[in-house]
């Protein structure tokens, strides 16, 4: 069997909780499942049209004051079908390409201070992150009705699953700070 893009799956699978256009999807990826996973627009269009040629997604248009029309896109019963079966099947591993590692691993001719700069951009980065996980559940506890708690509780996993992920590199950062501060 050919291997399918993932991305045809995360997008059913945002459409499996709400209808979006193309802009509200590439928005949710951005807001609220970027900690482990990420799409750009020029994935997002065209696997939402291959979606609703194969009859897994259909399409609305929807027209708001003073604003372009939007095209609005909601998974079809024969997409969750697939989604159900993607999410059925075991899990690959995750990719071992990590290109801030992969650089450092290789900065033995970079100035010090110019890798204190990388890691310290990227303790803040993940401190950022860690708010971000802070709001994002929050509002999954506020946000999402007793009728989904199975939801709320999936969503709450993954927030926490980022939240740990970024705990360990902000640690990771500020151990390896302290030994580029012993090679200056």
């Amino acid at each position: 069997m050919p291997v399918k893009s993932k991305t045809r799956y995360a997008l059913l699978g945002i459409l499996n909780l709400y209808p979006m256009s193309g802009y509200d999807l590439k928005k949710f990826c951005d807001q609220v499942v970027a900690q482990f996973w990420n799409e750009n627009y020029a994935h997002i269009y065209p696997v939402l049209r291959e979606l609703e040629k194969e009859g897994l997604a259909t399409t609305r248009t929807a027209q708001t004051a003073g604003r372009p029309v939007k095209r609005i896109y909601s998974i079809t019963e024969k997409g969750k079908q697939e989604l159900k079966d993607w999410l059925l099947q075991p899990v690959e591993g995750p990719p071992r390409r990590y290109e801030f590692i992969l650089k450092l691993f290789f900065s033995a001719d970079i100035p010090v201070e110019h890798l204190v700069n990388v890691i310290q951009h990227d303790k803040e980065a993940n401190q950022k992150a860690l708010e971000i996980y802070g709001r994002s559940e929050k509002e999954a506890r506020e946000g999402i009705t007793d009728e989904n708690e199975k939801s709320r509780k999936l969503i709450l996993m993954t927030i926490s699953c980022g939240r740990y992920n970024s705990e360990a590199m902000v640690k990771w950062c500020d151990e390896t700070l302290e030994i580029l501060k012993g090679m200056k």
